[in-house]
């Protein structure tokens, strides 16, 4: 057994702080003690550390918060992020569909899977619920190199029947190669796995029937899709699907709609739609970098709270130009604030951490830094560029945190921690100096 300590301010919000004001949890001199990558115990330094005789403890300078958690993201398109031109279906026709033909080879999956892995932790995003490709292959180079590192991450094969020619699987293959893929993973390491129909507007009603089934043959598994992020898409939608109520009906038909279904992006939903996503438990990812740089529009804070939906928050690289969920967080205010919504700095937090945990089913595991949970953690420094720490300096709790979502991104990552074990830390740092 190996037990640590690790002394630093900690803050979490384990709750949503629109509904749990009380959420909020801080510790200006906290204590967090770890044994075998488990959160044994977290309180004040001075009153916890009495019970802990030779505890070894390293002090941690800087706002200790949990790992963030990337509710949606695409790995193959890494390489393709901040490509010029046009909104949605344009912008996947003339440079994404092309970049995910590459992952027909083996070890171009691999390669790219071990940078994007390292991407997100050197952005501190230890968790992330992940697309891959339309190849079998994608999926088990990103889990081989997620074991690598001992992440939690969650991803599945892309369905795709209706896709463009090297991308388009059949109803066949998609049921196997599924199948496969969760014989394969399931289990494994801090691996889980999700059912993932790229989008309605390329799988066929057949192969819509057969992600409805693997999702209710196998009940560990999440739903994740996209769901109602442009204009141009929602209309293509409601002609391929006309008796559907509304985009999310298309789904629901399947059986697509419950409470393991994650659905990226929800910018143009009817009242009717957020009304069944709440009674079903589904949720939503939001993802401010991307609809912006789409031109897709912002996401409506104020009605998903006023019907309930539970909401996460993705950086959707490669829509989106950051990996840094500290920086999608400080857009997610901005985009909220054009719909007259003013996001707290707490609950965009609470978006980045455990809310994204609670949507992905992992929030018994992450998320929150509590006894109990997985000892993922990040240590972000207010002082990493001048301008954010001449903001900060002296500033309360909040107004430093909301500065670190405005100003911040990876440079104010200074260590990012992976089961109480340090998997990244920034050049420069205090205890890289030291």
């Amino acid at each position: 057994m190996t037990i640590r300590g690790f002394r630093g301010e900690l803050l979490s919000v384990s709750r949503d702080p629109h509904r749990h004001p009380d959420a909020i949890r801080h510790e200006p001199d906290g204590l967090l003690v770890v044994e075998d990558g488990i959160i044994v115990a977290r309180g004040d330094h001075a009153t916890l550390a009495d019970r802990w005789p030779g505890l070894a403890i390293e002090p941690l300078p800087g706002l200790i918060v949990p790992g963030f958690i990337d509710a949606h993201v695409h790995y193959a398109q890494m390489d393709h992020i901040a490509s010029h031109g046009e909104q949605l279906l344009d912008w996947l026709d003339r440079h994404i569909f092309p970049a995910e033909k590459a992952f027909a080879d083996r070890a171009h999956a691999q390669r790219t899977a071990a940078v994007f892995l390292d991407e997100l932790l050197r952005n501190g995003t230890t968790s992330a619920l992940v697309f891959p490709t339309v190849h079998a292959h994608s999926v088990d180079a990103l889990f081989d190199a997620a074991l690598d590192r001992k992440m939690r991450l969650l991803s599945g094969k892309v369905l795709m029947d209706l896709g463009p020619e090297g991308l388009a699987d059949t109803i066949d293959s998609s049921r196997d190669e599924s199948e496969t893929l969760i014989r394969r993973w399931r289990g494994r390491g801090r691996l889980g796995y999700a059912v993932t129909p790229r989008f309605a507007l390329t799988s066929s009603d057949a192969q819509l029937h057969v992600a409805g089934a693997l999702l209710a043959d196998h009940p560990d598994v999440l739903l994740h899709t996209h769901l109602a992020e442009n204009l141009r898409e929602c209309a293509a939608v409601a002609g391929r699907f006309p008796q559907a109520l509304d985009y999310l009906d298309a789904y629901d038909r399947f059986g697509l709609v419950g409470d393991r279904s994650v659905f990226a992006h929800g910018v143009h939903l009817p009242d009717r739609a957020c009304a069944r996503l709440a009674e079903s438990g589904a949720g939503i990812a939001t993802c401010p970098s991307s609809n912006l740089f789409l031109g897709s529009g912002f996401f409506d804070f104020g009605q998903a709270d006023a019907h309930g939906v539970r909401i996460g928050i993705g950086t959707d690289v490669g829509a989106g130009t950051s990996f840094s969920l500290l920086h999608t967080a400080g857009l997610a205010y901005q985009a909220a604030l054009s719909r007259h919504y003013p996001l707290d700095p707490f609950r965009a937090l609470y978006l980045a951490t455990a809310g994204s945990a609670a949507l992905l089913h992992i929030a018994d595991r992450v998320g929150g830094l509590e006894p109990g949970q997985e000892a993922d953690f990040v240590v972000l420094d207010s002082e990493s560029t001048p301008l954010l720490a001449r903001r900060t300096r002296n500033a309360p709790l909040a107004d430093r945190l909301f500065a670190l979502q405005i100003l911040g991104d990876d440079r104010a990552v200074a260590r990012t921690y992976i089961m109480g074990d340090c998997a990244w830390e920034r050049a420069g740092s205090v205890r890289a100096a030291s």
